[in-house]
């Protein structure tokens, strides 16, 4: 009996534990720190720009990943996998890039938890190239070379009631490779916001 009270006072005691993880807030800044990451993915040629208009994945856009799922890239299977940056961005050539880190490209998801219908500027940056879809829709695109800055580049968006699934796509060329994401209204970051790892 005794055991049987521990064991239900223990498995109560869990449940929160477990439910926190369904999401988690972003930074201090507004930042995003927890990801679904799948890379390296083998670009051909060294040219990025010629590269960023690739589906790697026959359906980018819609792409709707968990940890764990699998993905056959030009012979190479790959695994999403749940990331929590150490920074206010993801470091793909020191978490992803031990194989491979030059003339790669990688992919980034992560799901955003508003709690209303909202209107919101996506500030982002990405080195090298980058592109970057919302709920399924391109809103986003640089095809230069460059080294990562905060709010590189603020794009405008609506954030539906409830999960909106975010893409970002970075290749990287030679040297870092990065990116970065927040939501913010006007220059106040969205703190409200939480992020979960499934869809």
């Amino acid at each position: 009996m005794k055991a049987a009270l521990i064991a239900l006072v223990l498995s109560t005691l869990a449940v929160p534990a477990a439910r926190m993880q369904d999401s988690y807030a972003t930074d201090a800044e507004g930042f995003i720190r927890n990801w679904l990451v799948l890379a390296p993915i083998a670009i051909e040629g060294e040219s990025g720009a010629a590269e960023i208009d690739k589906d790697f994945l026959h359906g980018e856009a819609a792409v709707r990943p968990k940890a764990g799922d699998e993905v056959t890239i030009g012979g190479a299977k790959l695994t999403w996998k749940a990331h929590q940056t150490t920074d206010y961005f993801i470091d793909f050539l020191a978490s992803f890039g031990q194989s491979r880190g030059e003339y790669v490209a990688g992919y980034a998801v992560t799901y955003v938890i508003a709690d209303e219908d909202t209107g919101a500027t996506l500030a982002l940056s990405t080195n090298d190239q980058g592109k970057a879809w919302l709920n399924g829709k391109e809103i986003f695109t640089f095809a230069d070379t460059r080294t990562l800055e905060k709010d590189a580049d603020k794009i405008p968006v609506t954030l539906r009631k409830g999960k909106n699934v975010l893409v970002v796509k970075v290749i990287n060329e030679v040297n870092n490779w990065q990116a970065c994401a927040r939501f913010v209204n006007g220059a106040s970051p969205m703190r409200a916001l939480r992020v979960s790892l499934t869809p």
